[in-house]
This record gives structure tokens, C-alpha cells and sequence, in this order.
């Protein structure tokens, strides 16, 4: 892996652009405001230094227009960067509709991927050029931050929480992706490459993966049967637990009367500490899995809860992955 990055990452996503044009502005103007100062203060210190030991200044009162200019300006000039910022920040918290999502997993100190077909890698990213992309982040153990500095984008990376990011590569090539955030003595070395491939290339990349046994929904369901789960989720609704189908994206009855939507957190939440939210009518039964199952485990019965039935997501949850139901 190369250890040294170029002063000025090249543009290669369709947020790069918006962003290095809002950091020259902002360079720009602090610039042009600290040239000014600087040569004030210069000339002014010249024309009019004191000539003689016993030479007075003229008295200088206040000048509104000056006081007004001075505040109103840098207003206006902090208002534009902030506006314009916050057009960016929205944009890339909200993700559009119809997304190519990948599972991205930090653990002291590497990254591990997985495409949607369950098709694994280390330290290494495949995404097709032109395509939104969406990467629904976890850790294993501490905080973590996938950043790519091509792509102008980067997150936090959260023990016990998901967060997502996306982007759209515009350029093909290998990116340096790291992280950001120091998680330990070889934090240094924790990186590795996205690869941006024209979508041909990247559907026969795809179509080489090994297939059955690596698909999220496949190992989930597997692991479904493994874990006695079947036993109390039956699909009719007439066992101790509710059903799953459907589950995914609706709303959930709970028993102290709220209701909260099942994504991905919830999904995560019901599998480690299944008391925390009871489904109303059903008693808490449900033992905990917590330390027993790993990042990828949780998602792969996340994938396969998602595809026994969907229901649309909100658009102010849209931005979270799959669900899991309580016993």
C-alpha cells in the first residue's frame, strides 16, 4: 500500500466538485481579508508612524458606515459559506431512492466489504462508475472513519450503531481510502483501494464471486434455522414470537404503546438486547445474542428479514438498512 498521498486529491465522485469549489471560496475570501489587514497595517504603520518625540495623533471618532460595513460584510460573506455547505451536507446525508448498496466493516486494523451478492474483500472496494453508491457502515470494536479523499466524502464508523454514506464515482481508477480516526497503535496502516470499474467490467468482477454460500440472504437464512429462530418467528404469526414477513420498513406496535420502524437499528437492537423494545402482545422471551454473533452474522439474518418482505421505507429512515424482529 502506498503511504503518501498527493497534496490535492484528484476529483473522482460528483461531490468532489461541489466541495473543492466551497473550499476555494472560502480560501479565497480569508485570503483577501488577511492580504488586506496585512497591508493596512503596513502602510499605515509608514504614513503615519510618529515623526517627531512629542508629535500627538489627531483625535478619530467612530465612522457608522465603517462599523455597519464592517459587521454586515462578513455576515453576508459567513452566511453564503454556511448555505452553501449546508446544501452539500444535505445532500449527502440524503440518499437517493435507488442505490447500489455495500456493507462496509471496520475492525482493528483493516476494512472487510461485501457486495450485495455476499461477495467478500479485504482492504479492497469495487464500485461500477455512474452508480449511486451507498455504504452501510459498522464496526467491530472501537471508532473508526472511512474516508475517501478523492471522493470528498468520509463518516464516522460506530460500535453498535450503522451509518451510511454515499457517493457517485464519476471517474474510473484506484482510490487510497483510510481511516480518519486514530483506533489504535497500527491505525497508520488501516487502509486500502476503491476500484472504479466501467459497469461491464464491474459485472464480470461480480459474476467471478463464488455465489450461493457468500449471499447475505442465503448465509441468513441458514443461520435463521441455526439459531432455533424459526421455531418461535413462524411465518403465520402463531408462534410465541411475531412474524417477519413483511417486517422490514413498517411500523412496529410496541408494547409500552409507541411505535418505532423497523430498520436496520432496530433489527440490530432486537438480536442484542431483545428487552429494550417489546413488540405489543408478546412477552419477552427472546434470549439475548449478544457476543455470540459477529458483525457479518447480524447482517446476513438483517438481508434475509429484508427479503421475506418489505414494506417502503420513509424517507427520513431511508438512509438505514435491513430489521429483526422480537421474541
Amino acid at each position: 500500500m502506498q503511504s503518501q498521498l498527493p497534496l490535492y486529491p484528484e476529483q473522482a465522485s460528483n461531490f468532489a466538485p461541489h466541495v473543492d469549489a466551497l473550499m476555494v471560496f472560502i480560501t479565497l475570501v480569508c485570503v483577501f481579508f488577511a492580504a488586506g489587514v496585512t497591508i493596512s497595517i503596513v502602510f499605515f504603520f509608514f504614513k503615519f508612524h510618529r515623526k517627531a518625540p512629542n508629535a500627538v495623533g489627531i483625535p478619530v471618532h467612530g465612522d457608522l458606515r465603517i462599523e455597519a460595513a464592517w459587521m454586515i460584510i462578513p455576515l453576508i460573506l459567513a452566511m453564503v459559506m454556511f448555505s452553501w455547505g449546508a446544501v452539500i451536507y444535505v445532500d449527502y446525508r440524503h440518499a437517493p431512492q435507488y442505490t447500489l448498496d455495500i456493507y462496509v466493516i471496520g475492525k482493528q486494523w483493516m476494512w472487510k466489504t461485501q457486495q450485495p451478492n455476499g461477495m467478500r474483500e479485504i482492504n479492497e472496494l469495487h464500485v461500477p462508475v455512474g452508480r449511486n453508491v451507498r455504504l452501510i457502515l459498522a464496526s467491530e470494536d472501537v471508532i473508526h472513519d472511512f474516508y475517501i479523499p478523492a471522493f470528498r466524502v468520509k463518516m464516522d464508523v460506530v460500535p453498535g450503531h450503522y451509518n451510511t454514506m454515499w457517493f457517485r464515482p464519476t471517474r474510473p481508477g484506484r482510490y487510497h481510502f483510510f481511516c480518519s480516526q486514530y483506533c489504535g497503535t497500527n491505525h497508520a496502516i488501516m487502509g486500502g483501494w476503491v476500484t472504479v470499474m466501467e459497469p461491464s467490467a464491474y459485472a464480470a468482477w461480480l459474476a467471478g464471486s463464488t455465489g450461493g454460500e457468500t449471499n447475505p440472504v442465503v448465509a441468513g437464512e441458514k443461520l435463521f434455522a441455526e439459531k432455533a429462530c424459526i421455531s418461535c418467528h413462524v411465518a403465520n404469526g402463531t408462534g410465541r414470537a411475531p412474524s417477519l414477513n413483511g417486517l422490514y420498513g413498517a411500523q412496529v406496535l410496541l408494547a409500552d404503546g409507541s411505535k418505532v420502524i423497523a430498520n436496520d437499528d432496530y433489527i440490530r437492537e432486537s438480536i442484542l438486547q431483545p428487552r429494550a423494545k417489546i413488540v405489543a402482545g408478546y412477552q419477552p422471551l427472546m434470549p439475548t445474542f449478544q457476543g455470540q454473533l459477529t458483525e457479518e452474522q447480524i447482517l446476513a439474518l438483517t438481508a434475509y428479514i429484508r427479503s421475506i418482505g418489505t414494506q417502503p421505507v420513509p424517507a427520513k429512515d431511508s438512509g438505514i438498512a435491513p430489521a429483526a424482529g422480537k421474541k
